[in-house]
């Protein structure tokens, strides 16, 4: 079956397969958050987006091969229950940005706009979107054969952006991050990968920007 980034809790990762690097999905419970392990296909290494949940299962996707790091999107606690225990088993650098970084339990280096995580020899670059959290990142890997790729975190979703808690000022800050830094800088192909749920396009979100800066959230 082709990748569709349709994975549940409990169930199988879903695996997409590019020229230089691999994407692994995995759902992970109680909160139904989404980790990615990626591997380049040249190297190796690998690094791990969002050590959710469940350090177990995580581990074992990781296995024998190691891991080189692992890069939380944004401070909210449900995204690094296992991020202690990940980076004590394998030694793994814990980076996120400095605005979040305090809130977490482990943190060894820090990641800023335009900052680029190596994945062997593959690239991801940093993407800094206020709003969500002051320190939310997305991380954009642009692939040479094909389409790019990007990791949203919390801060995009199929449907909008993510939830600021009624706070206006947060929301306009998400939603110019947003349609400035990804749509207007991005082409529609873009596939992206948020911290829940399924994946979509920029192409099929695009649309449906203006009515989700009038609605407010």
């Amino acid at each position: 079956m082709p990748y569709q980034g349709d994975v549940t809790v409990g169930g199988a990762p879903e695996v997409r397969e590019l020229a230089a690097l691999v994407i692994t999905k995995i759902a992970v419970g109680p909160m139904d958050n989404n980790a990615y392990l990626l591997r380049c296909r040249a190297t190796g290494t690998q690094v791990l987006i969002d050590a959710a949940n469940e350090a177990p299962r995580l581990l074992e996707l990781i296995g024998p091969a190691g891991l080189a790091a692992v890069v939380t999107t944004h401070r909210h606690m449900d995204h690094w229950v296992a991020l202690e225990e990940v980076v004590a088993t394998t030694g793994a650098a814990s980076l996120a940005h400095p605005a979040d970084a305090a809130e977490l339990p482990v943190v060894t280096g820090t990641v800023d706009e335009g900052d680029l995580v190596p994945v062997g020899d593959c690239r991801l670059e940093v993407i800094h979107l206020v709003g969500h959290t002051p320190g939310s990142v997305a991380l954009l890997y642009r692939d040479p054969a094909g389409i790019a790729h990007l990791f949203t975190g919390d801060s995009l979703f199929p449907g909008g952006v993510g939830n600021t808690r009624g706070d206006k000022d947060d929301f306009a800050s998400l939603i110019d991050d947003v349609e400035h830094k990804l749509f207007d800088r991005l082409p529609d192909e873009t596939w992206f990968y948020p911290g829940h749920g399924k994946d979509s396009t920029l192409g099929a979100e695009r649309p449906s920007v203006p009515q989700w800066r009038a609605r407010g959230w």
